[in-house]
């Protein structure tokens, strides 16, 4: 239950840290994402908060109106965020018009005290009626694209009268017109009041709405309080630093490893430990090793965590996920990313059965600051908030990198009833109010899904993930060309892995990427491969057709590349078959590999990956992330898989000398329990899944 409260409190109250006596803040800080600033408005609310928060220690939330305005609701948050307390948003994305009809009916009487827009004149709309302006007000939004519930500040109300009102409604005897500005085509005026009264409410009834409405009322009015008293400036509780810097000598003694694909628009950096389970030091312990050796890299590039666009957070144990938490936020703060937190997806992986430490990161790195970020705080009836330190989804160079999406109820924020399918749809129904804000869908801009499956989904009930997925983007997309959109992307391309855990431990979680052109009406149409270039023929492979069923790709030609690799224990086999002269026999490749069949694979994989990447006219240089997905019943060694594939990348380079090759890696192993192409076949001898832009 969320307290109600009021505060009286007069000018010469406010005193600075000299205790010389100030008038309220004025609007020093005028950019649309909030950083405390002294003697700005926003100020004063926090110290308004922070002495109702003393006096009522019970109160954690602060519900405000906010319903479309960003500059609004992200001071809100601001507040919330140092204070510690939810900020509650209900109305926020709701349809105004909606919003302006349920008003009326649940009795609220506001009169306008404020015009300021085309159509609203200060002589003859001042001291109205919202009701009875309700028509003229969506007669502009036709004619010039007005918000009807005055959310562009087209107006300001006064209300009179509202179900919260119990006993008396107010009465205005008198006012006075203020004329701001005149000009002829918005004239700004505001209404002063002069006198007034207030009059006892009738005992008659009216609608059975309102007094539903008053009812509840009633019942909620012991929880209204008033807080009265001092209200000095206090000097606000400094947070944490930054975490304390770890010694190298000991990161070095944990034998960090590190990763790093050679894209020079945007590039992913990986970081994990190569402990065994007897040595891992804990998961806050290994968390704060990884983030600081990132954090270091990062300065050395002369980047900081302002340039990272995504961070994929893979933690050995999800029950511990407020201790990752805490961890997290001493280093990606609002304080170090000015233009908008990453976004972020978090998910249990196997990693100490593989002998890594407890946590395990990628970010994604871009090389300006000219990211754009949706960071919603506020919990609301839109989409899931985003409590702490990541954002729903975070455009960069036309992608859309969205946060991992779980199937959460947004206005409580709990996940959905009945089990995985009906978890996934709303984790669908998420993803598409946030492509929704980047005036883009899921249904037809998605280049890749990424989607996560607990292993307490039964297997017998996987197939129906996929099938709901596959209903609800073609149910979506027929919607989306009934309005009018154009296709972005015409086929996207898929990835299932199976994972231990999710966080709240939920079925699924999708993890969309989006292409979001800049010119609204491009499409991309079907890409042509370079038949005329010679392909490769590295390590004795020669094309065959089976080698098309082993992978999917999504293509923007000239821009983007992603590829989905899967390969199975057919594929092995004749992989194997085709080095060794068909000379194999059927055994069971899922179960019993060795070292040498894994490296042949991961020659393949290269190869097939160096193809297309000639094929569709792309490089090495373009990779922004590539990773490689292997089961833990592999049975080869973490470390063996490594070099397997290091090696075969030099090889590579001395070949063709297609890819550079560094001192790190530009590749990072995923330890999971199964990947695939399909929820029902989670069951890859190794899977890979690559993404490339031009710069």
């Amino acid at each position: 239950m969320q307290n109600a409260w009021e505060y009286h409190c007069s000018d010469e109250e406010y005193k600075d840290l000299q205790g010389k006596p100030f008038k309220l803040g004025f609007l020093w800080h005028q950019k649309l994402g909030y950083r405390m600033t002294p003697g700005d408005e926003v100020e004063d609310m926090f110290i308004l908060l922070n002495e109702v928060k003393r006096q009522i220690p019970s109160v954690t939330a602060v519900s405000s109106g906010a319903i479309a305005s960003d500059y609004q609701r992200l001071r809100v948050e601001s507040v919330c965020s140092r204070l510690g307390l939810v900020s509650l948003a209900y109305l926020w994305k709701q349809d105004q018009s909606l919003l302006l009809q349920e008003m009326m009916t649940n009795g609220i009487v506001a009169i306008t005290v404020k015009v300021a827009a085309m159509g609203l004149d200060p002589r003859k709309h001042l001291g109205k009626d919202i009701g009875f302006l309700k028509s003229y007000l969506h007669k502009l939004k036709e004619l010039y694209g007005i918000n009807v519930c005055g959310e562009g500040g087209e107006y300001e109300t006064l209300t009179l009268d509202c179900p919260l009102f119990l006993n008396c409604r107010i009465v205005l005897d008198g006012f006075k017109i203020v004329m701001h500005s005149s000009e002829a085509v918005a004239p700004v005026g505001i209404l002063h009041p002069l006198a007034f009264h207030l009059e006892n409410k009738a005992e008659s009834c009216s609608s059975s709405g309102i007094d539903k409405t008053s009812e509840i009322c009633k019942e909620k009015v012991g929880f209204v309080f008033e807080v009265q008293g001092d209200c000095l400036r206090r000097p606000e509780a400094t947070c944490q630093s930054a975490a304390e810097v770890t010694k190298l000598d000991e990161v070095a003694e944990r034998r960090l490893h590190i990763s790093r694909t050679k894209n020079h628009n945007t590039f992913s950096i990986c970081c994990w430990l190569q402990d065994s389970c007897e040595t891992s030091a804990g998961l806050h312990e290994d968390l704060e090793a990884v983030l600081r050796k990132i954090e270091l890299k990062l300065v050395g590039y002369g980047f900081g965590w302002e340039n990272v666009v995504y961070i994929h957070l893979y933690i050995a144990d999800m029950n511990k996920f407020s201790i990752v938490n805490e961890t997290y936020v001493r280093y990606i703060t609002q304080e170090k990313c000015p233009f908008g937190v990453p976004s972020r997806s978090t998910i249990e992986l196997p990693l100490l059965q593989v002998g890594f430490g407890s946590a395990y990161i990628e970010v994604l790195v871009a090389n300006d600051q000219s990211k754009r970020v949706l960071h919603v705080q506020s919990i609301s009836c839109w989409a899931p908030s985003c409590i702490g330190p990541y954002s729903q989804a975070t455009l960069y160079k036309e992608i859309l990198h969205m946060a991992g999406q779980l199937g959460l109820d947004p206005p409580t924020m709990t996940l959905c009833s009945g089990g995985a399918t009906a978890e996934l749809e709303k984790a669908l129904e998420n993803s598409e109010a946030v492509a929704t804000c980047f005036n883009c869908s899921i249904s037809t801009s998605a280049l890749l899904f990424v989607v996560y499956c607990s292993t307490y989904v039964p297997s017998s009930e996987r197939h129906r993930i996929q099938d709901k997925q596959d209903t609800f983007l073609k149910q979506m997309r027929l919607f989306q060309l009934d309005k009018g959109s154009i296709v972005k992307v015409p086929d996207p391309i898929f990835l299932y892995v199976l994972v231990p855990d999710l966080p709240k431990r939920a079925l699924v979680e999708i993890k969309p990427i989006l292409y979001v052109p800049e010119d609204a009406d491009v499409t991309t149409g079907t890409v042509q491969e370079l038949s005329c270039v010679r392909m490769p023929s590295y390590w004795g492979f020669q094309h065959a057709h089976w080698h098309d069923s082993c992978f999917q790709k999504c293509v923007v030609h000239g821009k983007i590349f992603a590829v989905i690799l899967c390969i199975t224990s057919e594929d092995v086999l004749k992989i194997c078959s085709e080095s060794l002269g068909g000379d194999q026999d059927n055994r069971d490749y899922q179960n019993s590999f060795h070292e040498e069949q894994m490296e042949r694979v991961s020659r393949f994989c290269i190869y097939l990956l160096d193809k297309l990447y000639m094929q569709n006219n792309f490089s090495w240089d373009d990779t922004q992330n590539l990773r490689f997905y292997f089961p833990t019943s592999l049975g080869v060694p973490v470390e063996a898989l490594s070099l397997m594939l290091t090696n075969a990348f030099n090889e590579l380079a001395e070949m063709g000398q297609r890819v550079k090759i560094g001192e790190e890696p530009i590749f990072n192993l995923v330890p999971v329990l199964g990947a695939g192409r399909s929820a029902t076949s989670m069951d890859d001898i190794i899977t890979c899944e690559l993404f490339a832009q031009k710069a």
